[in-house]
This record gives structure tokens, C-alpha cells and sequence, in this order.
């Protein structure tokens, strides 16, 4: 096979689904959603948060280190996400750990950036590690420590597109002969109070809170967030939390779980700080180049961004219909089961693609009719998309 191939060797997160494929891959053949309502300033609010397992080997990790106790969860996430990915790739042994990484986060260390104001507006003064514990940048260099690599590392945030340009950029270091392997990915810690508020002040957040005294089988049949149901009269996102790491390397492997058929990127002109145009001009453009060597009938699933937003998700439905026409292939997304996890949600949408791939089989969307499922997967197109028109289109492909 080809050595210009680059392929994604292993793929890891830590999500409101679990942390391993196999418990995550069961969770996504459940209807139910993956979503729980928490209390933020007295308001209870829906959002996704890591299961209680996945929280204690968190606290474990950050309890192995005298100098982890100081790190945000956005790094703790990273650092777990990235330790079982190299596992699973086979890049732990001493030998094979010169790899770069591009690790990215919207909102980066949001609790312990909002921690050390309130304390510097009580107190007048802010502990001596704020600023190097709460640059964007510590992403990268945390998990670079961890993991003893002597290559090339940095981070970076286009909003919501965060992981899947860290997949662009680290295509692009491999493809220039800079890199054989690259770490990329992207984390996210966005529970806090401040951010909730934030995005219930763009009216865009779930107001579902009716049934949350109701029991648990009741609630799961009534999702908070209605990602692609395009009949729903108002906003639905529910924020969520998580990181996805994904192994990439020049070539196809034994160990290969997907190729990247193609890549794709664009912006747009910018209306309004966060919108996208009716008809999504940057997914129609990214979608477009990620598309142009493969025939349009070869797809056989598109992985949405589909935040759950009444201008999300119509626009980049209109999107695809200009692209593919009428033979739409088959839509699917993974936000009402989890939320929106910012930075992350790209490589998980990664994610669920490469599952898709392995087990041949789709996920549905309950509420979203889809007509006939597909025979096989052989070919899905996973789309992501950030705060001004940001979009990032990739094609993987079935070894």
C-alpha cells in the first residue's frame, strides 16, 4: 500500500461516554442520552460531564505528581486521553518517542482561570503559578512532559474546529517530511459557572428543565439537546467536557484503524462574532476540498457538527444538500448523547467515524428520519466547525 497514505494508528478519549472504545461503542447503541443536570448559580442547567469512574483515575492522576495538583482539568483530561492513545499505538517504548504533538482547547484552563480572579477580586493578589498554569500553551507542553518526547509540541484554539486543525496540522507536518508521527487532538474543561453563563447569554443553551425532577427513563426519552431534530422550535446545545486524542503516522499499518482520504478547511465572512451563513458557505467550501478526489457516491455517512442550534444545525444540513444533491448519504452526530465539548468535539466526532468504520455499522440520531440505513461503511466525512465560520471537513476511509 501506498506510503504517502497517512493513517490514525489508535484514537482515545474521556467523555460523558466512558474512556474505552468498547464501553463507548455500547453507550452509543443505547438511545438513551449521556447528559445530567447540575446546579450553576442556582439555576439547574443540563450538561455532560465524565462519569464517576473516569473522574476517580482523574484525581488519581493529579495526586501522582506534586506538580500535576496545580493543573487545570483541561490538562488532566489531556494528559489521560494522550497516555492511553500511545498505549494503544505502541509509541510508550523509549524508542519510538520522538513524535510530535498539537493539542487544542477553545476556552483552554477555564476553572482555573476563573479560581484566581475571584480570589485576585477578594484578595487583591493572584498565586505566583497563575499565569504559567493558565496559558493555552500548557496543553501541549504538560502532555509533552508526561509522555518524554523530544519532538516538536504546541497548542493552539479555533474555538469549536480546535481538533480537527490539530489533525490538519499534523497531516501537514507528516506530509512534509518534518514528522513520522504525530499526537494531535483536543481538550476541553468548560463547566464552570462563567462559561455556562456565557453561552445561555447567546440564548443558544438548552432550556429543557421541565423533566429533571422526573425519573431517569422518562427524562432519556426526552433529550435536552435535539441535535438534528430540524422540526425543534428553539436552541437546544448542552455544554459537555472531554478530550480525544488521535495516533497519526505516515503509511498503513497493521495497527491502522482509518486512512485520511481527504482533508478539507475554509472561513467565511464574517456577519456576526458567531454565525455562519444560512446555507454554511465554509462547510460547503471545506466539504468541497475535502471531497475533491473522491466521488460523491463513495460516501456513505457524514459525522455532523450539529451543536444542536436552530442556525447550526439547518445550515450545515443545507450545506451538504448543495454538496451531495439528492443522494444525501447517511447524517448522523453525537452531541445530543454527550453535548458540545468545544475543542474536543472534532476528534470525537473522529471517534465515532473510526467505530462506525470497524463495526460497520451506523448510529442514529432519534429523531432524525434518515430514510434507508447504508449496507456498509467504508467511506465517512466528519465535519466541525467553530465561531465565525471555521470549518474543517475530513474524509476517512476503512482499511
Amino acid at each position: 500500500m501506498s506510503k504517502d497514505k497517512i493513517s490514525i494508528t489508535a484514537i482515545s478519549s474521556i467523555s460523558p461516554l466512558g474512556e474505552t472504545l468498547e464501553g463507548i461503542w455500547q453507550n452509543y447503541q443505547k438511545s438513551e442520552h449521556f447528559l445530567t443536570v447540575q446546579d450553576f448559580d442556582d439555576n439547574p442547567t443540563w450538561v455532560g460531564r465524565l462519569n464517576k469512574n473516569t473522574y476517580q483515575k482523574v484525581e488519581k492522576l493529579r495526586k501522582s505528581d506534586t506538580k500535576y495538583k496545580e493543573l487545570d482539568n483541561s490538562v488532566l483530561y489531556a494528559l489521560l486521553a494522550s497516555r492511553n492513545a500511545i498505549q494503544m499505538a505502541g509509541w510508550s517504548r523509549k524508542e519510538e518517542r520522538n513524535f510530535g504533538i498539537n493539542i487544542g482547547s477553545s476556552r483552554g484552563a477555564t476553572g482555573l482561570f476563573e479560581n484566581f480572579h475571584e480570589d485576585y477580586l477578594k484578595n487583591n493578589r493572584t498565586p505566583s503559578l497563575t499565569s504559567p498554569t493558565t496559558t493555552l500553551g500548557n496543553i501541549s507542553s504538560w502532555v509533552a512532559h508526561d509522555l518524554g518526547t523530544n519532538g516538536p509540541e504546541f497548542s493552539h484554539s479555533i474555538t469549536c474546529s480546535t481538533a480537527l486543525h490539530s489533525l490538519l496540522n499534523g497531516v501537514a507536518w507528516l506530509k512534509s517530511g518534518m514528522a513520522d508521527k504525530f499526537l494531535v487532538g483536543g481538550s476541553e474543561a468548560p463547566l464552570t459557572p462563567f462559561t455556562i453563563a456565557q453561552m445561555k447569554a447567546l440564548k443558544i443553551y438548552s432550556r429543557e428543565l421541565s423533566n429533571t425532577k422526573l425519573p431517569l427513563a422518562w427524562r432519556n426519552r426526552n433529550y435536552p439537546c435535539k441535535s438534528l431534530d430540524l422540526e425543534k422550535k428553539e436552541n437546544s446545545m448542552v455544554l459537555g467536557e472531554g478530550a480525544s486524542m488521535a495516533c497519526l503516522e505516515k503509511g498503513i499499518h497493521p495497527s491502522s484503524l482509518a486512512i485520511i482520504e481527504g482533508v478539507g478547511y475554509a472561513t467565511e465572512h464574517l456577519e456576526h462574532n458567531v454565525s455562519i451563513s444560512s446555507d454554511a458557505m465554509c462547510f460547503q467550501k471545506s466539504m468541497k476540498m475535502a471531497l475533491k478526489n473522491i466521488p460523491l457516491e463513495n460516501i456513505d455517512v457524514v459525522v455532523m457538527h450539529a451543536p444542536g442550534t436552530l442556525k447550526g444545525d439547518i445550515s450545515e444540513v443545507s450545506a451538504i444538500k448543495k454538496v451531495f444533491g439528492n443522494n444525501i448519504p447517511f447524517l448522523t452526530t453525537n452531541k445530543w448523547k454527550l453535548g458540545h465539548t468545544f475543542a474536543a468535539s472534532g476528534m470525537l466526532n473522529i471517534e465515532m467515524a473510526i467505530l462506525m468504520l470497524k463495526h460497520q455499522k451506523v448510529i442514529k440520531v432519534p429523531f432524525l428520519e434518515n430514510g434507508n440505513f447504508p449496507s456498509h461503511v467504508n467511506n465517512v466525512l466528519v465535519n466541525a466547525v467553530g465561531f465565525g465560520g471555521n470549518a474543517v471537513s475530513i474524509v476517512l476511509s476503512k482499511v
